[in-house]
């Protein structure tokens, strides 16, 4: 198996398997047969989240540059190639992505009950996109997917979600479409200063890498990729579109949005804005700092006034990812690894919040908080599995939250104290809203407002969680696998800010090497 893979362009496989899911379901499967189409929707993600463990298993931890290098000429003359690869940065993107798919099937199981067929095709064709995302290296291409992503996402939202679906879903597009409109702006910048300056017209990333930009194209530049990448992070105050879209979205939906589709910002960031816009990543870092911790104090602020358990997880998202933020831009390792690190920390935890909400809500149709009592005692197994996650969330040590947390804080310190003293006041908030939810749902006398009999997980449901808190557990317990496929690729990453800003305006990178 592994010598057949080697000998196939595994990154396309991995890529498009889902949209032939897709097609197969759309074409092959009888109209009135939805369990063949739930099992054949998780047969095929079930089939690429296999092949995708082939990365890790082959992985070359030393390497921080590409891997399972794939290229092809799309059009010569402009420039524009077929250009995948994946480095330390991406691939546990992509593991998780892979991972979402099977658990977002799963989730959908019992869920919906109407265009069964439309809804799996609309779920595997967004992994489709997220992955090319994660993969591409050619910045046309990756706009092509970052684009594409919208489509499947609009659908799912428009159609299988709640009473505020259309308002929910339009509002989704315009935030993220403008977004993008102004990211593909930079991207055309940067291609036309670098054919004016070398005689090179190219979208390949890896060649623009090696050309120096005024640092006043810098700024700008920049400015446009913050205005696409920040809506999808989502950074205040371009995240109004969030709380709609989870709310309205159906548990699938919330999970795909939280695990995967919000961390297509923060990869961005990663991935474009750091190496080939250093001087303006180092000028701007103290405004994006400040952004970010502003973002994790208020989203922890919003949440605490929220009634509706799915609105709770969904704000908490906006203080989360503003943390995922102010590691990356500390701009030295530690931060770095954590950001990198707590990207996906949040999608376990959160994605797991969305589907433990959703579970009730397929039980019951009712998310408010004051409708709910000592459900652990009737509960017992979703009780404890939702206990986990939430301390995972807030970042209990020995779970995966705490390690990534831990990173952002020491990176966040050695930039500037205060940073970290800000952040501290995030986490504690975060213990607040997170531990209030709890007890007023699960603990004391049991209650409940509806007529529905409330039963505890089946098996599909028990297995679905068990694979999150594994792995909450594992990543708190032994991180040493996760940190270490990142290490050479941040390294190499701190090395070119470094290298390429020496001391920027109003200071200098860190260079601390990973250890």
């Amino acid at each position: 198996m592994m010598d057949l893979l080697a000998s196939l362009p595994v990154l396309s496989i991995i890529i498009f398997l889902p949209a032939v899911g897709a097609l197969v379901i759309i074409f092959a499967a009888g109209k009135d047969d939805d369990d063949f189409v739930r099992w054949l929707a998780l047969g095929f993600s079930l089939a690429v989240c296999v092949i995708s463990l082939y990365l890790p298993l082959t992985f070359d931890y030393n390497n921080p540059d590409l891997q399972w290098v794939e290229r092809a000429v799309w059009s010569e003359r402009l420039g524009i190639g077929y250009f995948l690869g994946v480095d330390g940065i991406s691939l546990l993107l992509v593991l998780l992505t892979t991972f979402t798919a099977v658990v977002c099937v799963l989730a959908s199981w019992a869920d919906i009950r109407f265009k069964l067929r439309g809804y799996m095709a609309m779920l595997l064709l967004t992994e489709t996109f997220s992955l090319g995302v994660f993969m591409a290296v050619d910045m046309f291409l990756f706009y092509v997917f970052w684009e594409a992503v919208l489509i499947p996402m609009v659908f799912i939202i428009g159609i299988w979600g709640g009473n505020r679906r259309l308002y929910s879903a339009i509002k989704f597009f315009l935030f993220t479409f403008l977004g993008s409109l102004f990211m593909l702006l930079g991207v055309i910048a940067l291609y036309f200063y670098h054919g004016k300056a070398t005689g090179v017209y190219t979208f390949d990333s890896t060649v623009l890498l090696n050309y120096a930009l005024p640092a006043d194209a810098q700024f700008w530049i920049f400015i446009a990729f913050f205005l696409g990448f920040a809506v999808k992070v989502p950074l205040f105050p371009l995240h109004t579109w969030l709380p709609d879209a989870h709310t309205e979205a159906p548990t699938a939906g919330s999970i795909v949005l939280a695990a995967v589709l919000l961390k297509l910002g923060t990869y961005g960031f990663l991935r474009f804005s750091l190496p080939l816009l250093p001087d303006a990543s180092a000028t701007l870092a103290p405004v994006m700092t400040a952004v970010s911790i502003f973002a994790v104090i208020y989203g922890a602020l919003v949440t605490l006034a929220q009634k509706d358990m799915k609105k709770v997880v969904a704000y908490s998202s906006v203080s989360h990812m503003g943390f995922v933020m102010l590691g990356i831009f500390a701009l030295n390792a530690e931060g770095l690894k954590g950001g990198v690190l707590q990207m996906i920390n949040h999608g376990i935890s959160t994605g797991a919040l969305f589907l433990f909400v959703g579970m009730i809500y397929e039980r019951t149709h009712d998310r408010v908080i004051g409708s709910y009592s000592g459900l652990l005692k009737i509960m017992p197994f979703y009780g404890v599995c939702f206990l986990i996650t939430v301390l995972s969330s807030m970042g209990l040590p020995v779970t995966n939250g705490f390690i990534g947390e831990l990173f952002i804080l020491i990176g966040a310190f050695k930039a500037y104290y205060l940073y970290a003293v800000f952040a501290v006041v995030g986490v504690l908030l975060g213990a607040v809203y997170l531990l209030w939810m709890y007890q007023r749902v699960f603990l004391g006398e049991f209650s409940y407002s509806g007529h529905e009999p409330l039963k505890d997980l089946c098996v599909r449901e028990k297995l679905t969680a068990l694979a999150f808190v594994i792995l909450i557990f594992w990543i708190g317990l032994y991180p040493a696998p996760f940190l270490r496929v990142m290490d050479a690729s941040l390294n190499k990453l701190v090395k070119t800010v470094e290298h390429k800003t020496s001391v920027s305006k109003g200071g200098s990178v860190s260079a601390v090497m990973i250890r």
